[in-house]
């Protein structure tokens, strides 16, 4: 399968076909959708078509049946990615249905093409109950070598994931979780280095306590920061407040160990670090309380909680999620890479140290080109995907879940 931009099939330059609208490029280059599917052998004649289907392809099939590890060396699956949501957490538009969801997963597959060489197949699911989702993509798993789990909304997200986890023996990785930590942590790492401190050094707040928030808490500190708290919309996430769900009670034991309470404007007053993966705004006087040599990563798109001219008056790295300013924290500098190094070693799994090791390559591509503005390289530096591939795979086998 090859993932292709796919020409418009209209001649119209309206946006909407028939509409008398202006000319929209977006609706221009979404027309007919984003993917393509193609062979990768040819189907010229009749010998052709007697390997690649009836009787050849008889053959492979028995041998698969005899000795399934086969599949990987005969088949796609080795090299093929589904991509699953139900469309309840897209991108900032939030819960727009499973049909609406499918340009952003179309938009993930050519991505996962694009810069790792990974295959991937958009499926969005007509359910949001998460057995519903866990028991389908079970059943699905045969065909792929791994799945990428997307757009779902906390906190089903987390129970989805683990399930998946514990039922498949391929990697199951859900993005807006682990790859916006890995990509954080990266440029955590090079902030850090370029001011001549560590991560133990560090304290963070992070505002939001959706999927990438708990997930990028959780693997900071399994890296070695310092400290860090997590606020939601009631405030910091601490052991003293009574109406959190499991996933933020979790959150609590793990967290704040300077038993910060109260305002995420309070936990700020001297803070190393702010991440912002929440939207809202955060008061210029809350960043002016922030410790010198700060970091401000304020993620939320398209709006950062904080605007980088206001954060740069006080931090001293500041990083969005947006294109159009420097140090953007983006999944696509880690998921094609660390799927393509899972998949390279037929990994049973994503582990920890795959996930740090994954962010270690991607802070070390800046190498001697550190600087304030940058600490992370760009998506397009072609140097990132083999760097996190092969990071990936030597900590597989590293770590005894890579079988090949």
């Amino acid at each position: 399968m090859a993932a292709e931009i796919v020409n418009p099939r209209s001649d119209s330059s309206t946006g909407h076909e028939g509409a008398d609208e202006p000319f929209d490029p977006a609706f221009a280059l979404h027309r007919g959708g984003k993917m393509a599917v193609q062979a990768t052998v040819p189907v010229r004649d009749k010998d052709d078509l007697s390997l690649a289907y009836t009787p050849g392809v008889a053959k492979v099939c028995s041998a698969i049946a005899e000795r399934p590890e086969l599949v990987h060396d005969y088949t796609w699956k080795s090299n093929v990615v589904a991509v699953v949501t139900d469309g309840t957490a897209v991108l900032g538009l939030g819960d727009i249905g499973a049909e609406a969801s499918l340009p952003v997963m179309e938009g993930k597959a050519i991505l996962f093409k694009q810069f790792g060489g990974v295959d991937a197949v958009p499926i969005a699911l007509a359910t949001t109950d998460a057995d519903e989702i866990v028991e389908t993509v079970v059943r699905l798993a045969p065909s792929f070598g791994g799945v990428n789990l997307e757009d779902i909304s906390a906190p089903r997200c987390f129970e989805i994931e683990r399930k998946l986890q514990e039922r498949l023996d391929i990697p199951v990785f859900h993005d807006d979780q682990h790859g916006t930590a890995v990509v954080t942590l990266a440029a955590l790492r090079n902030a850090a280095k370029l001011t001549g401190r560590t991560l133990g050094d560090l304290r963070a707040v992070i505002s939001g306590a959706g999927a990438a928030g708990v997930a990028i808490a959780k693997f900071l500190l399994e890296a070695g920061l310092g400290d860090v708290a997590v606020a939601d919309r009631k405030g910091i996430v601490s052991r003293d407040r009574d109406d959190l769900t499991p996933v933020k009670r979790e959150l609590a034991e793990l967290t704040n160990k300077a038993g910060i309470s109260g305002s995420l404007e309070a936990a700020l007053k001297g803070a190393d670090v702010f991440i912002g993966v929440s939207g809202g705004t955060v008061p210029e006087p809350a960043v002016a309380s922030m410790a010198p040599n700060a970091f401000v990563f304020a993620m939320a798109n398209p709006n950062p909680e904080v605007h980088p001219d206001v954060a740069h008056k006080y931090a001293a790295v500041v990083a969005t999620g947006r294109s159009d300013y420097p140090n953007q924290i983006n999944n696509v500098l880690a998921f094609p890479g660390i799927f393509a190094g899972a998949l390279q070693v037929r990994a049973s799994r994503i582990t920890e140290g795959m996930k740090i090791a994954a962010a270690d390559a991607l802070a070390d591509v800046v190498g001697d080109e550190l600087s304030a503005d940058y600490v992370i390289p760009s998506p397009f530096d072609e140097r990132v995907a083999p760097a996190v591939t092969a990071a990936v795979a030597a900590a597989a086998r590293a770590e005894g879940v890579a079988r090949a």
